[in-house]
Order: structure tokens, then C-alpha cells, then sequence
């Protein structure tokens, strides 16, 4: 989800030809220069992300989740604001050894263990794989091990928990505040590191961007594609571990501490931990098909993906279960398989929009897409170096019914996480709200690189298929 969850059309985006005609050129990544409107942008994220993170799992460790809490505290005078800093625990020697050590173990699995998995997993995609053709022309090359990662990392973790008991499974709530402060210098140390890195030894000059504004080259990134050696890409790694890796056994501890606290797991907790595990294998067992998302073809690495994925990513995309910690909710039977059927339902659209598109452009259109030889607008642009490329993009199946309905399937399973949680609280649904922000942020210059990129072409795919997310609707 993305992750996740940057990019303006760039100055360059059209090449003067002969006629004087301004033709598309198919440019990546994020804006050469910085309106006032982006800069405030960036400046707002810089100061407060990192306060919002910390109010919310605040107000959960003290208030219970209520969103209020703290600040009525403060309000009516029963707290002072070092009263409430004072409650919760600092930075700590065990938090900092157990995240050092978990940081550590994932980058041996991601740089030391090449995959296995695609030798005997039916249908998976793993081992080195290519990734998209970047600004300057180079196709990067990856280690593609996510899955592999995962199931050593979860084995382990059961192993410990059942048989050899070196931790409690409780141990990531258990210091949750300080492994806070942890992801957080993390995230600030690999920002800063690749900004320097981008000026003083880049990886590839001709995929770098420089604004002239530091605060935007900070937030948003200078590298296309920082790495360390021919294999550590820290795009790759930040985006999918060690948060999204960390984000099932995030889960799983909750669990483990509403055992310990209530003597029994409720099926809200079981509902947030099966639909949100279901969409972490789905990443990892499809990381070879991310390669070619905007994440890793559009963005640039900075703070925005680095602190993002250390510290966004796993404290706040992680909200139901830590409610559910301290809020148990035992939904009634119908509304428990509502709640997964509905999740189940988005999670298919989501992955069978996706499955048309990538059999679409592996088929280069030969294939049935419901039955039927699929129609498409057949697009040009021109990259920078000059080439002419041709794309086609699929106007039957699902994505004859909304240019993104990917997305949409993405919000239906979001709001199942939220919906498992009850209506008590309005923290819980921080989630639902923003996903739709960033998602339909994302649809609007993702459309706006297309627009660009494939002109009057683009033109004729919305006329064709007219909305968004929602047909009718957006």
C-alpha cells in the first residue's frame, strides 16, 4: 500500500522537433524545480510527520487510542506537555540492540542468501531480475529475495516462539515507543547519507536531480537509484524491508500482548492479521513485478521513502492491531465474514487488475482478457536520449472499467482493516483516509507524467475509459 504512498511534470518533458511541433519524451522521477506550493508541502512533512507518528503511538500507549486524549489533557490543565513526554519511555541500550540486530539480519538475508524460492515455488518470479530502463538508460539489475526473506524471518520467529522462547513474542509492543525513536534515526541517517552521497559519489550521475533547494532535494531525493556495490539498492531494500517484512510480525506481537493482557486473541485481531499478512506475501511474491511500479520507476530516494518506510510505514500502516491492544473488539459472526469478505473482494481486484495489465504486456497483447482478445490505444513517446518507443495501453477487463481500479481494490482491503476495529475510536481509520489521499494523489500525477509523456495519445485513453477509481463517480 503503499507503500506507500512527490513528482511534478518535469521542465524537460518535451523535445522541439523539426516542424516546431513539441514532441512527449518519456521523462521519469520527480520535479527539476520546486514551486512555492511543493516546497510548503515539503517543509510541513519535515516538521510535523515525524510529530504525528509520535502523537498517535502516544496516544495509544496513554490514552487508550483516543485521538483527543492528549491534547484535552493538556487543555483542561490535568497534564502538562513534559508530563506527557515524561510518560513515555526514551530511547533505550535493549530497544537500540534489538533493532540493530533485526535491521542487520535483514540486510545478511537481502545481500548474503540468494533465492531459492523460484527453483521450486510454481509461478514465482524470483532470483536476478531486470528492472525498468531509468532516465539515463541503464537497466539495473536485482537481487529479487523478499519472499525468501520473509518465510526465513517468520520460521524463525514461530521457531522462537513455540520451541526455543530467546524472546517473548511480545517483544516489539513491549518496546514500541523506543524502537520508535530507533526508526527514526535510521531513517534520518539513510536520508542524509544518500543526499551526501548523491553530491560527492553518485551512482549514476545522468539519474540525478538537483533543484537548487535543499529542503526539497532532502525530502524528495537526489539519486534515481542509490547503491552501495552491484547490489545493495537502498530503494529496493527500504521500500520492502525491513518494514514491510517487520509489518507481520508487528501484527503478530500485538496478538501475542492481547493474549498476555485479556487470555484470549480476538477475531478482530485474527481478521486484522490474516487480510493484512495476505497482502505482505502478495508484495513479496509479486516484488519482481514491483520493480516496474512507480515506486521504483518514478521516485527518486530521499527522506520522503527513507524515514517513510523506517518509520511511517511500520508505526502507522500497523494502527488496528496496536488499537486492538488496547480497544479488544469481538465482532458478531456476520459482521467478522463481512469484514473479510470484503477485504478478500478488494484484495482480488486489486491483484487480478494488476495480473491483467502484466499479462497484457508480456502477450504484447496476444492473450484473452475476459474471455476476449483485449483492445488498446497504441501510444508513442520519445525517451531522452533521443529514441522512439511505442506502448499500448489496455482499454477491456478491469481496466476498461476505471484507469485505476487497482487502487480502488487497494481502498475496499484498506477499509477492511479499519472496519475490523469498530466505530468507537477515530484513530483506527487514519489508515482508510490516508490511503485515499495518497492514492488518489498518485493517480493525479501518475496521469500527469502519461499526459505528458504520450500527449495527444493520453487523450484518447481517457476518452476511452473516462474515470478513475470509481466509474461514474471519479
Amino acid at each position: 500500500m503503499g507503500d506507500r504512498r512527490k513528482m511534478n511534470a518535469s521542465k524537460g518533458d518535451h523535445k522541439k522537433i523539426g516542424n516546431g511541433e513539441k514532441e512527449n519524451l518519456g521523462q521519469w522521477g520527480r520535479a527539476w524545480e520546486v514551486d512555492w506550493f511543493s516546497l510548503a508541502s515539503v517543509i510541513f512533512l519535515l516538521m510535523f510527520a515525524p510529530l504525528i507518528v509520535y502523537y498517535f503511538i502516544m496516544a495509544c500507549d496513554q490514552y487508550q487510542c483516543a485521538l483527543t486524549g492528549p491534547i484535552l489533557d493538556i487543555y483542561t490543565g490535568t497534564s502538562q506537555l513534559s508530563d506527557i513526554w515524561n510518560k513515555t519511555p526514551l530511547l533505550n541500550w535493549r530497544a537500540a540492540n534489538i533493532y540493530i540486530a533485526w535491521v542487520s539480519f535483514q540486510v545478511f538475508l537481502y545481500m548474503l542468501i540468494p533465492d531459492i524460492c523460484h527453483k521450486f515455488l510454481p509461478g514465482y518470479v524470483g532470483g536476478v531480475q531486470e528492472g525498468a530502463r531509468t532516465p539515463a538508460g541503464i537497466i539495473n539489475k536485482y537481487e529479487i529475495n523478499g519472499l525468501q526473506a520473509w518465510i526465513i524471518t517468520h520460521i524463525l520467529w514461530f521457531a522462537n516462539a513455540y520451541y526455543f522462547h530467546w524472546f517473548s513474542p511480545t517483544i516489539i509492543i513491549d518496546n514500541w515507543i523506543p524502537l520508535l525513536w530507533c526508526a527514526n534515526i535510521l531513517g534520518y541517517a539513510v536520508s542524509t547519507f544518500v543526499l551526501i552521497k548523491a553530491y560527492l559519489f553518485p551512482t549514476n550521475a545522468n539519474d540525478c536531480k538537483f533543484t537548487g533547494n535543499f529542503f526539497y532535494n532532502y525530502m524528495m531525493g537526489i539519486e534515481f537509484n542509490p547503491r552501495i556495490g552491484k547490489w545493495f539498492d537502498f530503494k529496493l531494500f527500504f521500500n520492502g524491508r525491513p518494514g514491510i517484512i517487520a509489518w507481520t510480525l508487528i501484527n503478530l506481537s500485538y496478538a501475542a500482548k492481547q493474549q498476555e493482557l485479556y487470555g484470549q486473541v480476538t477475531n478482530s485481531m485474527i481478521l486484522v492479521n490474516v487480510l493484512q499478512a495476505v497482502y505482505v506475501v502478495d508484495f513479496f511474491w509479486n516484488e519482481a513485478w514491483y520493480l516496474k511500479t512507480i515506486d521504483i520507476c518514478h521516485d527518486h530516494f530521499g527522506w520522503y521513502l527513507g524515514w517513510g518506510d523506517c518509520v511511517w510505514l511500520p508505526y502507522l500502516y500497523t494502527l488496528q492491531g496496536l488499537y486492538l491492544v488496547y480497544n479488544p473488539v469481538q465482532l458478531s459472526t456476520t459482521a467478522a465474514v463481512g469484514v473479510l469478505l470484503l477485504g478478500l473482494i478488494g484484495y482480488y481486484i486489486f491483484r487480478m487488475t494488476n495480473h491483467q495489465k502484466d499479462l497484457f504486456r508480456h502477450t504484447n497483447g496476444n492473450c484473452k482478457i475476459w474471455g476476449k482478445k483485449p483492445k488498446y490505444i497504441e501510444c508513442s513517446y520519445t525517451s531522452v536520449d533521443g529514441k522512439r518507443h511505442y506502448s499500448k495501453l489496455m482499454i477491456s477487463g478491469f481496466w476498461g472499467v476505471a484507469r485505476h481500479l487497482n487502487y480502488t481494490g487497494d481502498l475496499m482491503g484498506s477499509l477492511a482493516y479499519c472496519l475490523t476495529c469498530g466505530f468507537d475510536h477515530l484513530l483506527p481509520y487514519f489508515y482508510i483516509l490516508y490511503m485515499t489521499i495518497l492514492l488518489v494523489h498518485r493517480c493525479i500525477r501518475d496521469e500527469h507524467r502519461c499526459s505528458s509523456k504520450y500527449g495527444k495519445d493520453w487523450r484518447l485513453y481517457t476518452d476511452a475509459v473516462p474515470h478513475r477509481l470509481l466509474p461514474g463517480i471519479f
